[in-house]
Formats: structure tokens, sequence, C-alpha cells
């Protein structure tokens, strides 16, 4: 099973139900959420941007054919999904005051704060609608939301502190992420029907792959292209995160360290020669190299939980793809 076929199917089969899904807002948050996902531009006229990755409906129809089903019956639980983290995106841009998101204006930039955590709350609102049919997987949807709030709140309580450690930066990039991969890959396997074996090791599987996921986004936060992520180069830095490259960095003892911890937690605001300089740190300092062996590691543990699950074996090859694809992407 080919990678771009799998993307293919999610194109034609989730995107024009998450489309119908949206559709069903009120005009004035409709446009916006349109303008959100590159179906259309700020005036609401059709547009062909990128409206997302589409890795999480991804893994959702694949783990419902991993246990033998078709995708269709895991459509609804992959829009559901996808609406989550659309929602989250939204929401997450105006905690972190981004003003730019897949090579565009952020919702919030473009249309005022409100109206922006208005748009997130109708998708949250929506994917529990869609969900609503399956009292079972509103549960799961609803627990994945609650520990991906914790992992947010702790990624914005770290930037007010400077005795974070590598145990509460990986938490949080577990809250952030990994809860959501793990909800997709779980609700797809319950939604095909999988026993409840392969359920638990789809679910695992999800997990770390979430993690390996958010490790490689810490990565591209400091070191990425603008052209392939989207966003400004250094933006973590800038924003003063603490992401698990960075906590590794201060964490590693040396004087590399010690020099990153004399600027990068300083209160006065860096200069971008300084944020280069931070940037030049943290690898000096050995966090860039240490995030990318935990990210091989948690792939590792995510394949073992793939095969703990017997998935059909053309299913198999094309998570393994996938969880490729998600681990050494550009941006």
């Amino acid at each position: 099973m080919e990678l771009g076929w799998v993307f293919e199917r999610v194109q034609d089969t989730m995107v024009p139900r998450l489309r119908s899904a949206v559709d069903q807002l009120p005009a004035s948050i409709r446009d916006v959420v349109g303008y959100h996902f590159g179906w259309c531009d700020e005036l609401g006229r059709p547009a062909h941007g990128r409206s997302g990755k589409l890795i999480r409906p991804a893994l959702t129809l694949l783990s419902a054919r991993a246990v033998g089903a078709s995708e269709e019956r895991a459509v609804d639980a992959a829009v559901a999904v996808e609406l989550v983290h659309n929602f989250s995106l939204l929401h997450d841009d105006v905690m972190d005051g981004a003003l730019t998101r897949r090579h565009r204006q952020t919702v919030w930039w473009q249309f005022g704060m409100p109206t922006a955590i208005l748009a997130g709350d109708a998708l949250l609102a929506l994917a529990l609608e869609v969900l609503a049919p399956v009292p079972g997987s509103v549960h799961t949807l609803c627990e994945a939301v609650r520990e991906l709030v914790y992992g947010q709140s702790l990624d914005i309580s770290f930037e007010q502190r400077d005795d974070v450690t590598l145990e509460e930066s990986l938490a949080m990039s577990g809250g952030k992420t990994a809860t959501l991969l793990r909800c997709a890959c779980e609700l797809g396997a319950v939604h095909g029907g999988g026993a409840p074996a392969q359920v638990l090791a789809l679910k695992r599987f999800g997990w770390h792959l979430g993690v390996a996921f958010q490790l490689v986004d810490d990565l591209l936060g400091i070191w990425g292209d603008p052209e392939m992520t989207g966003k400004p180069t250094l933006a973590d830095l800038r924003a003063g995160k603490k992401t698990v490259p960075v906590v590794a960095a201060l964490a590693a003892g040396g004087g590399h360290s010690r020099r990153l911890a004399a600027l990068y937690l300083r209160p006065d605001p860096l200069d971008e020669d300084e944020l280069a300089t931070v940037a030049e740190l943290v690898e000096q300092a050995g966090g860039r190299a240490w995030a990318q062996l935990e990210a091989d590691r948690q792939v590792r543990a995510a394949l073992s939980c793939l095969t703990a699950a017997d998935p059909i074996p053309a299913v198999y090859q094309a998570l393994v793809d996938l969880a490729a694809l998600v681990t050494r992407r550009d941006g």
C-alpha cells in the first residue's frame, strides 16, 4: 500500500466529510475556518491553500484498515480528530502570538483574537457532534482533549520557569502531540472492530509516534527551513520556549550549557544575533543530538508496538512508511 495512495484516500474520503461538517457552522465562522484550512482567502473567495499534513486522519483510517476493516468505517473518527487538531492550532497561535501558519497569516492576526478563539471553540464542538452517535468514542476524544490542554498549559508555564526538567519537557510533548496521535489510532482501531489487544497495541504505537513527532517539531522550531515549515526561523527560541532540545542542552552541564543559560534565561529580550547564538549553543551543548536520538528511540518503540498489533501486512508497511515520513520531515 503506497503512502501516496493513502493520502489520496484521506483526501477522497475524509476531506469531503470534513468540509460538509464545517459547512454546518454559521457563515461568519465558516469562512474563518475555511481560511484556516486554506479553502478560501480572507474575503471568503475560493482558494487552494494547504489544509495541513493530514497525518492524524491518515493514522485513523490506516488503523481501521490494520484490523481488517474498510477505512469508511473510521471516516467520522478521522474527521473528529482533524477538527480537534485544528481547534488546538487556532488556540495555540493565539497563545503563542504566532503570525504565520501554512505560509499565510494566522487566523487571529488576520481576523482578531476573539474570532480565532470562537473558531477554535466551534471546531471542538463540531468534533464532539460528529462522534455523538458513538458515545464511547466521545469519551476517548474528550480524554485526549483534556490531556492536550494539560500539555499546552505546561508549555506556557515553562516560558516563565528556569528549572524545567527533561522529564517535564517530555511530558509536555506527550500532552501536546502524542495524546492526539494515540487517540487517532485508538479510534481507528475501535471503529474498525479491532480486538482489545490490537486496539491497545495501536494506541501505544500512536503514543510513541506522537512523542517522536513532537521532538522533530521541536527541532524544526529551531533549525527548520521557513520555506518548508511556514514559520519564521528560530520561531521557538524567539517565543522563549523550553522545548526538549533547549532543556536537554541546559541540563547537559559544561561551558556551552552555562553560556546558554546565561543568555537564554535572562529576562531581557534577545536580538536576532543573540537568537542565532542561542541556537548554536543548544547544538554545541548536545541538545539537538539528544532530541534526535530520543526521537529515534521513540520511533523504534512505536514500531515494536505496531508489530504487536499484528496488522494486515500491506497496512503495516504503510504505517512504517508514515512513521518515517513523520520523523524525517522538513516541515
